[in-house]
């Protein structure tokens, strides 16, 4: 690419909003590159190329940034089977450090195709939940990092964490590294894992040298504002000025907005969510909410789909002095079904349309909630 690439801040600087990208492990999950419950990104190392169509297919449905796909990706949650049940041949054959590299080279190659962002990301390790202390769980990071700053990715991404001293750790050691950080927690009002409030939460990550604050995962879009709500106010009292991001799960999650463990809890999640997912005109709806509120980095995370990062640009296209590169395929607010031959289709050309449709799912027997969410701390459910 010729000229000097803009980086995060620079970008951000502008006022212009930057599209992220979406689900990565539930999108590969569902494609086969995935197993359920691990959530690891082996696919990396062992289907490079998934994980490339992936992320063109972001890239042209407009996300400014696309992720090497690094989540889950420390050496203790790779082999995290065999530590538990104490079995040298459930070990990893695939070290963080082979996929970490892996994933840079993959999201750089397919980023500069477009002149995109590729960032790296940390999220929780096994380390911290077994109470191992805080070298332990920055020795993991630390792995990390060192492949990151040897690739040259254009800034980093602490993201998922549901406490926010693990956060603080992570952020530590970003620091370091010189390059811009950004920062989310799976968080809904009520707070993070041990109580901390998202308005503390969001001042300590400022504090801690996030440049960019946010939420992620477990949450809906409209909790996910509500969340935003808060931290931006905490972060306005405190005179702190990050950045704002959100990237909320492409579901709809409404019976478990308020309890912690958010749409885990859902008797549904992990393998049968597929009539919770968002509408198209629900993304523009929370595209256009969380630029209201003066989020500036609006993504989304589990379940959010290229089409769906699709309508977070086209949504925000007059803001962005831009439109998605796949825009020329878009059928926007059902615009081009006026030149289908079958009235049906004819008929359903309107914004006002699609905004005003209230979905159903197909299913005669579908209630509106499931007896058997249980949100209890252990998180299991009633059979």
């Amino acid at each position: 690419m010729e000229g000097k690439k803009e980086g995060l801040l620079e970008r951000l600087a502008t006022g212009r909003p930057i599209v992220g990208d979406g689900s990565f492990v539930f999108a590969l999950e569902k494609r086969g590159y995935v197993k359920a419950g691990p959530w690891t990104p082996e696919a990396a190392v062992q289907h490079p190329d998934a994980v490339r169509q992936l992320s063109r297919e972001y890239l042209r449905a407009g996300a400014d940034t696309i992720q090497a796909f690094t989540f889950y990706s420390t050496d203790d949650k790779l082999n995290y089977k065999a530590e538990a049940t104490e079995s040298i041949a459930e070990k990893s054959a695939i070290t963080s450090d082979q996929l970490n590299r892996a994933a840079c080279d993959i999201a750089r190659e397919v980023a500069d195709e477009v002149n995109a962002l590729v960032y790296g990301g940390i999220s929780p390790t096994p380390c911290y939940e077994e109470g191992k202390g805080k070298e332990a769980v920055q020795k993991e990071f630390e792995k990390q990092c060192k492949v990151f700053i040897e690739k040259d990715v254009d800034f980093l991404l602490a993201e998922f964490f549901a406490s926010i001293e693990e956060l603080e750790w992570g952020l530590e050691v970003l620091r370091k590294t010189g390059k811009p950080l950004a920062a989310t927690m799976r968080l809904c009002p009520l707070g993070d894992s041990n109580d901390v409030s998202p308005g503390e939460c969001a001042v300590r990550m400022a504090k801690a040298g996030a440049d960019v604050v946010g939420v992620n995962c477990l949450f809906d879009p409209d909790t996910s504002i509500r969340t935003m709500k808060l931290m931006k106010d905490a972060l306005d009292e405190a005179g702190l000025k990050p950045y704002l991001m959100a990237q909320p799960v492409g579901f709809h999650t409404q019976e478990v907005n308020d309890v912690k463990m958010g749409y885990m809890m859902l008797p549904e999640w992990p393998l049968a969510m597929e009539t919770r997912v968002i509408s198209r005109a629900d993304a523009h709806k929370f595209a256009r909410d969380a630029y209201d509120l003066g989020v500036r980095y609006i993504g989304g995370c589990c379940g959010f789909e290229p089409y769906h990062i699709r309508a977070l640009a086209e949504e925000l296209a007059e803001e962005r002095g831009k439109r998605p590169l796949g825009h020329d395929k878009n059928c926007l607010w059902g615009d081009s079904l006026g030149e289908s031959t079958v009235l049906a289709s004819k008929s359903k050309n309107s914004r006002k349309y699609w905004e005003t449709l209230k979905p159903r799912t197909g299913r005669i027997e579908s209630q509106q909630t499931d007896d058997r969410i249980h949100p209890s701390s252990n998180g299991t459910f009633h059979n």
